[in-house]
């Protein structure tokens, strides 16, 4: 009874002083970087609205998505965690990750402490919600429907009109629609073919971004309709980036770096001290300091397993966010495409690690394909009509990457092999490499495992695997030396009694390619593993160096699973052989008899030319 008393006198103080509390407005727009707005790149749309807050507030230069796909990153915004860490990095969820323990979704904390938290109306989250989250998540939700006229609040709006399903069109539309945006005066990205069809998508993209700010002005003439304006600070941001061809789920700046403007209200400028109206701030921002700055706005301690830091607030200075250079980035399974991927941004460099490096970027991935720029780009590269960054989308990728984001704001000139860069590419390995490890980076084990054997606690699984996750990151790194200084160390790991270390030697030795055959008779052994996953890495080294035919072999492991985790897994491998190789590995879609279910199978045996038998 004590405890209940204490509670309900504590509520009512919290709550009696919540009149002097800021309140706080997020407008998310779906799926675009800074390339669609003129405000942050040259040649995008005009936003006079989002541009009269960044008047009347600051202007973010280096804002970045932790991911570049709606639910990690959304997942990322509400938990203020790094995915990896935390088991949501994957697209969408194959099971829900539970939250941290002792952590809830941000907005719970700011309903403990009086304020009103709403949601129009997308989640899209990759962990348990939990409850006591919002007060109202749906369609309905405004801040306008508060009991108490004098309660502050938080309000998560996310318009659509930007997501990447507005340029699903079909050729119909392309002829009969002309964009208010002149297409032959778009500047294409550098690896965009330059057809009719790219300028168009590309100007009609920029339509939707004057709608997005359509919806920006909406929202602020609420605020000052309802006499709120001056108390509430706006947050305009992009929820990823995107989304013409090669950009959402890819780790480079199209598909992370984000428009971020803040309004700073009147009433509340001593909550940003020395963020002057109109100023452009330099220092770095990512996804997962944005929960922590509306806490830390809102006078609420920010929990300590939380991985951001807030960027406004009471005593946080200018001189110390401008100071901030760095911000990481990740990309796993997105849909039905398995993938890991990670990035790291210091200052104007940006690392990039594929620790898959023999699937191409443009690997078939459904939604992706529904965009008629993506159908072409794909089938000018099929006709040889492509070459350099055009073509590389459809190419092998390198297991690192090094750009000049400064001089190369598109990210198609890889340094890593210049001799002039090789101190800034160690540097940036080091540090990304290091902070995988100190996390520890769930993504060393396959999503398939994960959600057998972590989903429950997965940040407590990490823990808990820490040492041998630091040892698979060791051999997963082998794929960065010279092959001869790496084949000892992989024989080691070949023959090692862990499954998990002949998994990863197998993986790094598809990563080396043809030069890794010498290693065909250490790998052999494993396609009669226990593990399928480790049978499966087995698969594709032996099957990359012509040393067997992957298919039949893949089929099996289809046709006798029913974990449609694992199934997309191989299904990956099926697509990346039958698209590749010359035809020299193309699926038999009558031998493929998938046990699993779902809508990724579905997907892939599509695309493949086959039918489920069920």
């Amino acid at each position: 009874m004590k405890l209940i008393l204490t509670f309900l006198t504590t509520a009512a103080c919290t709550l009696a002083t919540a009149a002097d509390r800021p309140n706080i407005v997020w407008i998310v727009s779906e799926d675009n970087s800074i390339h669609y707005l003129r405000h942050f790149f040259p040649g995008g749309a005009a936003a006079p609205a989002i541009e009269g807050l960044a008047k009347d507030g600051v202007t973010f230069d280096h804002a970045f998505s932790n991911a570049p796909v709606c639910s990690v990153a959304r997942t990322t915004l509400i938990t203020g965690c790094h995915a990896p860490r935390i088991g949501s990095q994957f697209h969408r969820h194959g099971k829900l990750a539970a939250m941290p323990e002792g952590l809830r979704m941000f907005p719970a904390y700011l309903r403990e402490a009086g304020y009103h938290t709403t949601n129009h109306f997308k989640k899209d989250y990759n962990a348990a919600e939990g409850a006591g989250v919002w007060d109202d998540s749906s369609k309905d939700a405004s801040w306008r429907n508060r009991p108490d006229p004098s309660q502050p609040f938080f309000h998560f709006r996310t318009s659509m009109e930007s997501h990447e399903g507005t340029l699903h069109f079909d050729q119909n539309s392309f002829v009969n629609t002309r964009p208010g945006h002149d297409p032959a005066k778009i500047a294409l990205a550098p690896q965009h073919p330059d057809t009719p069809l790219f300028r168009h998508t590309h100007a009609r993209y920029l339509d939707h971004m004057v709608r997005i700010d359509g919806a920006v002005a909406e929202i602020v003439a609420m605020l000052e309709a309802d006499g709120l304006l001056e108390n509430t600070f706006i947050f305009y941001f992009g929820d990823h980036g995107g989304v013409l061809p090669g950009s959402k789920g890819f780790l480079y700046d199209t598909g992370l770096h984000v428009p971020l403007v803040v309004r700073i209200p009147e009433r509340f400028r001593h909550l940003a001290d020395g963020f002057m109206p109109g100023s452009r701030v330099p220092g770095f921002v990512s996804f997962v300091d944005f929960g922590p700055t509306v806490l830390h706005l809102a006078g609420v301690e920010v929990p300590e397993p939380m991985d951001g830091k807030p960027f406004l607030g009471k005593g946080v200075t200018l001189a110390e966010v401008n100071a901030r250079d760095e911000a990481f980035a990740y990309a796993d399974r997105m849909d039905e495409k398995t993938d890991f991927v990670r990035a790291l941004r210091k200052g104007k460099h940006h690392y990039v690690r594929s620790f898959q490096p023999w699937q191409p970027d443009g690997l078939v991935n459904h939604y992706r394909y529904l965009n008629l720029a993506m159908q072409e780009w794909r089938s000018l590269y099929e006709e040889g009509k492509l070459e350099g960054p055009a073509a590389a989308f459809f190419e092998r990728r390198p297991a690192e990457q090094l750009f000049d984001s400064e001089a190369d704001p598109y990210h198609v000139k890889n340094l890593a092999s210049d001799p002039a860069h090789q101190s800034v590419l160690l540097e940036m390995r080091g540090l990304l490499g290091a902070r995988l490890r100190e996390m520890p980076d769930l993504s060393y084990y396959p999503e398939s495992h994960l959600i057998r054997v972590a989903m429950n606690d997965p940040s407590g699984f990490g823990q808990r695997q820490k040492d041998e996750i630091a040892g698979l990151a060791a051999i997963a790194d082998l794929a960065l030396e010279p092959f001869a200084a790496s084949e000892p160390k992989l024989r080691t790991a070949l023959a090692s009694a862990n499954p998990w270390e002949r998994y990863w030697a197998a993986m790094v030795a598809t990563a080396f390619g043809p030069q890794a055959a010498t290693l065909v008779p250490a790998v052999e052994p494993l396609l009669e593993a226990d593990q399928p996953v480790v049978r499966l890495r087995a698969i594709e080294f032996l099957g990359s160096v012509g040393a067997i035919d992957p298919q039949p072999a893949l089929a099996e492991l289809i046709n006798t699973t029913a974990d449609a985790p694992f199934a997309t897994e191989v299904f990956t491998s099926v697509v990346w052989f039958h698209d590749g190789f010359e035809g020299a590995h193309r699926a038999d879609p009558s031998i493929l008899k998938p046990k699993a279910k779902g809508e990724y199978v579905r997907r892939r045996m599509h695309h493949l030319g086959g039918a489920l038998n069920r």
